[in-house]
């Protein structure tokens, strides 16, 4: 990969992202042709890239492109996977220089515990600027999976809170970690999705992205959002963690935790504020997440892949959504394109 080498890594630890010189920056003309129309020299180097290398080469560009074109942009860090290897990515797209953007975390106060450790020490490790935002109704009125319900909680927590964030700090564009193969509603986002003043997506009004050629510019009052994951898949995006040696939150790997079986998933027991019902006991369990979020709200799998090669072998075997343990997705018929229009990110 050509790279430039960054500082040695050492066993457990993660490595530092470097520059990739593979990224292209951003293009005004079809990538690889002269003014003269010509096969270049850019396009013969993409040639010789792996698979990895590709998507990487891809990522960064848009992360390039986006700067370039906004004012005040930000990426959305949820802590997971997905925003480890987005990270990774941002950091060598604007490589020796520092992040030209913060990170924001929409907090629900309902994550892990081990997912608020490990952001805690990313952003000490990495230096970044982290903002965090809780909607202020939800802590005046207690807002809790519980007593209000997956819907009411994830509407006002996560839709609503990163509305108000992107309001108060005056942010136009927004980087996430969405890919195309999550979830049917997200298949349909383009790398660049426009946002109505009121934040509010429709999927009818998408932009045309041919040959990446992309369109970032809005009307006033409208924002943007990027995703430079959208052409990843969960296993292209476990085998980049394992090529790269990015750090994750422990929970992706298998490990005896307390859980509860809940409507036909496995729920950890992360904290004393998880309400047991009548005749729940909690037992250990060999389990793992493919996906996190709130922890009443998501569901393990029965695992024993404790390593990374293992993880990547599960993927390879499993026939199931890595969200089919997201709670939120299944709340209501086409619930999360329902989310999405009306802000969810």
């Amino acid at each position: 990969m050509s790279c430039t080498k960054g500082e040695p890594a050492t066993a457990g630890t993660a490595r530092r992202p470097t520059e990739c010189s593979n990224a292209p920056a951003p293009a005004t003309r079809s990538p690889g042709r002269d003014d003269a129309g010509h096969r270049g020299e850019g396009q013969a180097d993409m040639g010789r890239l792996t698979h990895l290398q590709r998507l990487e080469a891809e990522s960064v560009q848009i992360f390039r492109e986006a700067v370039a074109e906004s004012e005040r942009p930000v990426m959305l860090y949820s802590v997971g996977k997905d925003s480890s290897v987005l990270l990774h990515l941002a950091l060598k797209a604007f490589h020796p220089s520092r992040l030209p953007f913060p990170l924001l975390h929409v907090d629900t106060t309902w994550k892990f515990q081990a997912m608020y450790e490990f952001r805690d020490k990313i952003v000490a490790d990495f230096r970044v600027e982290l903002l965090v935002h809780q909607n202020p109704e939800c802590v005046r009125r207690g807002i809790n999976p519980f007593d209000h319900g997956s819907s009411t909680h994830t509407d006002l927590w996560k839709t609503e809170g990163l509305k108000q964030a992107l309001d108060h700090y005056g942010f136009d564009l927004a980087f996430g970690g969405a890919r195309r193969d999550e979830e049917k509603s997200r298949a349909k986002e383009r790398v660049f999705s426009i946002r109505s003043a009121q934040h509010r997506w429709d999927p009818k009004a998408q932009r045309p992205e041919l040959w990446r050629q992309y369109n970032v510019s809005k009307q006033p009052g409208q924002t943007v959002r990027a995703f430079p994951l959208s052409n990843w898949t969960e296993l292209d995006v476990w085998q980049y963690i394992h090529h790269e040696r990015i750090d994750i939150v422990p929970l992706y790997f298998a490990a005896p935790r307390p859980v509860v079986e809940r409507d036909g998933a496995l729920i950890m027991v992360d904290d004393d504020r998880m309400r047991l019902r009548p005749g729940e006991t909690p037992e250990r369990r060999s389990v793992r997440f493919r996906t996190l979020g709130c922890y009443p709200l998501t569901g393990a799998v029965e695992s024993s892949a404790a390593t990374l090669p293992a993880v990547i072998q599960e993927m390879l075997l499993t026939t199931s959504s890595e969200r089919q343990g997201r709670v939120i997705d299944h709340d209501s018929s086409g619930s999360m394109e329902k989310k999405k229009q009306e802000g969810y990110f």
